[in-house]
């Protein structure tokens, strides 16, 4: 037999395949779309769907803001600069750019009837400073993601399977040759049967989002055997084959066999704001670490100063002592004062260099690994302005504004959102499973008349080649009709009433953990406000000190010049002076902290720091970098 028919019957199955699309295949509303990731090699149309998509390296240059920044030796910075290198550099936010990828692939994957993979990473918690004492307010609150930060290999579906919504063809060929003896040589005329065979079967399969299944199969087999005894030898036979499957109680709707793929919409949501509070605490981290690099370098000028003036106080008392107005004592408690100074400076060179490392370490994707990035030292632009007022509302308003804006929020309401939506499916498994069903089958026959068949009385109906038989088929000369249903009650249900009650459970917690998070939106507000409060008023008190503590200085340095003070008085006036000096310089990095916790706290970062998520997401940002001091 001829397989020009059969293969043509396939050819136009693959046709209809390549034509069918998966329901609900709209794509969700990006921060920025995420780029389809290249097919390998050249494959287009058809073969592509069976090729790999190639993944990019990770990049891991930094951009040219980095490098025209730096001048003589020396990174100079402004807290702006600071923003755009980690929105362009940070490596945390780079992980989470490949959040939306991760998501997009899973929501394939469901909407092809796939179950929902565990993909992705948490919120990374921000770099911290090497001393940072005052106000610490905790608002690096994560959004709840779907495992964040853990890849599980087993996935799990509660409630009726999902259905494959994408539609499957399958193509089946068998050649056979067989020899059967006979028992009764009288039918057959011989005394071993010997039958050659050619089957081809070729299939296509479709479900719906509605709980439909259909199958649409055409088979043909050619058989040529050895007896006299048949009319149509080498004869066909063929038919075409419809069955459809309706569920009607279990796995019936839209609602329950389309719910990984709105729930993973929703996940696509959870991956841009999981994206945006990386964003928010890694540029809040950098700031603070920025602010406290600002506190430390004004604290090295004030030991330095305070260096000086030990250095300065003890030639004086060394020159009194050679004259003889000044006892040897003296000279020994400048030594010792001097000792302390160079310590304190040493102490805060320190950290200033410890600051450094940790900040360049924010700003630049391969770390302090190049050569030329550890060898420079950063220059703040930056110094710290205190505001007369802070110009703060009310707290209630405050609150309402964080309500709106804070990420952990709206995350937690979406992923309520995707807690109904499964609770839909896993209802929809506590009914029986009632199917509908009908089958329609359409048969044809055709072969080479025998001699012995002519003898019997003519040529049969039958005779003819492959095409009369497909003619039958298509004419529906010989139908065959089904059709039924088919029931199956669970008599106690116990693991589908269970994984409901279960599920409801857990949203109720949801729900509570969500008024949870409400309450401590207001708690962060209002600590933040307390702790701005609290900032001002340590700042406003540490001038104060510190100018006194100069006056003082001032009073009793003159004094001894004069000879009505000692030598030792005006070291304890020195250290008085350092330490206030010291105080101010953290007041004011407290103020700048306190400033910064409040904006988290009410979800003003990204606005405050005028942050583009769009130029975030691309790790690109337009504004141009600050002009770098000459010198």
């Amino acid at each position: 037999m001829s397989f020009r028919g059969a293969t043509a019957i396939c050819l136009i199955f693959s046709m209809f395949s390549l034509g069918v699309q998966p329901l609900g295949a709209q794509n969700a509303i990006r921060i920025d779309p995420a780029p389809d990731l290249a097919h390998a090699g050249r494959a287009n149309g058809f073969l592509k769907n069976y090729m790999p998509r190639v993944v990019p390296p990770i990049n891991l240059a930094n951009t040219s803001r980095l490098d025209s920044l730096v001048k003589a030796g020396n990174l100079y910075l402004s807290a702006k600069d600071v923003v755009a290198l980690v929105l362009e550099n940070n490596i945390d936010i780079e992980v989470q750019r490949y959040g939306p990828l991760l998501a997009r692939e899973v929501l394939r994957r469901a909407q092809a009837g796939g179950l929902l993979r565990s993909v992705g990473q948490g919120v990374a918690a921000g770099p911290t400073s090497v001393s940072l004492a005052g106000v610490s307010i905790n608002t690096n609150g994560a959004p709840a993601t779907s495992g964040g930060g853990v890849n599980s290999s087993v996935l799990t579906q509660l409630g009726p399977s999902i259905p494959s919504l994408d539609p499957s063809l399958t193509t089946f060929a068998n050649f056979g040759h067989s020899t059967i003896p006979q028992s009764n040589t009288v039918l057959s005329g011989i005394q071993s049967l010997v039958i050659n065979t050619r089957t081809f079967q070729a299939s296509y399969s479709q479900s719906t989002d509605f709980g439909l299944s259909s199958t649409l199969t055409f088979a043909s087999q050619y058989q040529k055997v050895n007896s006299a005894f048949y009319s149509l030898n080498p004869y066909t036979t063929a038919d075409i084959d419809l069955t459809v499957t309706q569920n009607l109680l279990n796995g019936f709707g839209r609602a329950v066999n389309t719910r990984n793929i709105k729930v993973q919409k929703n996940q696509l949501k959870v991956t841009d704001l999981q994206f945006k509070q990386q964003v928010i605490t890694t540029v809040t981290a950098a700031l603070n670490v920025y602010w406290d690099l600002v506190s430390f370098t004004e604290d090295l000028k004030a030991r330095r100063a305070a260096l000086e003036t030990a250095k300065q106080l003890l030639d004086n008392n060394q020159k009194q002592v050679q004259i003889g107005t000044l006892a040897e004592i003296e000279v020994t408690r400048a030594q010792a004062q001097l000792f302390t100074a160079q310590q304190d400076e040493l102490i805060s060179q320190t950290n200033l260099l410890q600051q450094e490392t940790i900040l360049k370490n924010v700003l630049s994707r391969a770390g302090v690994a190049t050569t030329d990035l550890a060898n420079v030292h950063i220059m703040p632009i930056d110094s710290f302005s205190i505001p007369e007022k802070d110009n703060i509302r009310p707290v209630e308003e405050l609150v309402a504004a964080a309500l709106n804006s804070r990420v952990e929020i709206e995350s937690d309401k979406i992923n309520l959102d995707s807690n109904k939506i499964n609770l839909v499916g896993i209802k929809s498994s506590l009914k029986p499973t009632l199917q509908a069903f009908g089958e329609l089958t359409n048969n044809g026959l055709s072969g080479d008349a025998t001699a012995f068949a002519v003898a019997q009385g003519g040529v049969p109906v039958f005779a003819g080649g492959f095409g009369s038989a497909l003619g039958q088929i298509f004419r529906r000369n010989y139908p065959n009709y089904s059709a039924g249903f088919s029931l199956n009650i669970p008599l106690r249900n116990r693991a589908a009433q269970s994984d409901y009650a279960t599920s409801m459970l857990e949203l109720r917690q949801n729900e509570l953990n969500l008024q949870k998070q409400i309450n401590q939106v207001r708690v962060d507000v209002q600590n933040a406000v307390i702790g701005i409060q609290q900032a001002r008023a340590r700042y406003v008190a540490a001038v104060q000190a510190r100018k006194l503590s100069q006056q003082t200085f001032d009073g009793d340095k003159r004094k001894y010049e004069l000879g009505a003070s000692t030598a030792y008085q005006v070291v304890q006036d020195q250290r008085d002076l350092a330490s206030a000096q010291s105080s101010e310089v953290q007041a004011m990095a407290n103020y700048s902290h306190a400033r910064i916790a409040l904006d988290q706290a009410i979800g003003a970062t990204l606005e405050v720091n005028h942050i583009s998520l769009t130029e975030a997401m691309a790790g690109k940002v337009s504004e141009g970098p600050s002009a770098v001091p000459v010198k």
